[in-house]
């Protein structure tokens, strides 16, 4: 049976953050995830994974900027991640090295990073070679993001090795986040390979994976046995609630990962990163559970 995680930025929201963490193991998940840990020192989010018998088993690195403030600030700035984002280099390093820190200290084993936006700042764009300074071409800018995300990710994932921690890198939807730089499995298993290193991963988001691309199940079947897998997400398609409401059938690709990761001998998670239905109400996120219970034979 996969296991499950409870991601605590969008479940439990009825409860003050530090809070969830009990709420979840309540329900009985031993393990969860969460968007940014960096508005809490990570002793204390530490604290609360010990308290209640939880794994931490991922988290994003910063979406911009380097400490608690700024990092706020750049996700209500619209900053995706900035490891795509020429001249966004030496921040998205700072960023990175907190995020580490904190993965050390909640014995997490991956980070996520966000690739970013598909843009170039104007300010950058005017310092590049004429070859690039094309504004009708595309494939140029795209090519140069391409470059700056490959580097980025080989030097974070040198820094993550250190320490036995591996990066995760997810294809998102441009419905929910136009322009964003990684949309499909493909391009992800690409840059994995260009990066050429074991321990850079693709975050496999179902429910992104449906919107973009659909044949969800055969992908499964394609890409879990190369070992370049390294964490699940699912959310109902196409409103992002709970896995059994809308048009995916998840206990049959539940079934599909169970039977899949048996003959590869994968040993991940499944993240739950869903808004329920009755999120925020007294309650909201347990009463939408059945789908979780069902599966764990309760």
């Amino acid at each position: 049976m996969p296991q499950f995680a409870a991601n605590l930025s969008m479940m439990y929201v009825e409860h003050p953050f530090l809070d969830r963490f009990e709420a979840a193991a309540k329900d009985g998940f031993i393990a969860v995830e969460f968007l940014f840990p960096y508005e809490w020192e990570a002793k204390d989010l530490a604290a609360r994974l010990h308290q209640n018998g939880l794994q931490q088993v991922l988290f994003n690195a910063p979406p911009g900027g380097v400490q608690k403030e700024s990092i706020t600030q750049a996700w209500s700035d619209g900053f995706k991640g900035v490891a795509s984002l020429v001249g966004k280099e030496s921040e998205f390093k700072k960023g990175f090295q907190l995020a580490l820190e904190y993965a050390q200290v909640l014995d997490c084993p991956r980070i996520h990073v966000m690739a970013g936006l598909y843009t170039v700042p104007d300010s950058v764009y005017k310092k590049l070679p004429k070859d690039l300074q094309t504004s009708s071409d595309s494939i140029n800018t795209q090519v140069l993001q391409r470059k700056t995300y490959i580097n980025n990710l080989q030097w974070a994932c040198a820094q993550a090795g250190q320490f036995g921690k591996n990066i995760l890198i997810e294809p998102i939807n441009t419905r929910d986040i136009p322009d964003f730089f990684l949309n499909r499995q493909d391009q992800a298993h690409a840059i994995i390979e260009k990066v050429g290193v074991s321990n850079l991963q693709v975050q496999m988001d179902l429910y992104h994976c449906q919107i973009v691309e659909g044949d969800v199940a055969t992908k499964i079947k394609n890409y879990l046995p190369t070992g370049r897998v390294g964490h699940f997400q699912i959310a109902g398609v196409p409103l992002r609630n709970e896995p059994d409401l809308g048009e995916l059938n998840y206990q049959h690709l539940f079934d599909v990962i169970d039977v899949v990761s048996q003959s590869c001998n994968w040993q991940g998670w499944v993240g739950c990163e869903y808004r329920p239905l009755r999120g925020g109400q007294e309650n909201g996120t347990s009463s939408g559970l059945g789908w979780f219970k069902n599966r764990k034979g309760q």
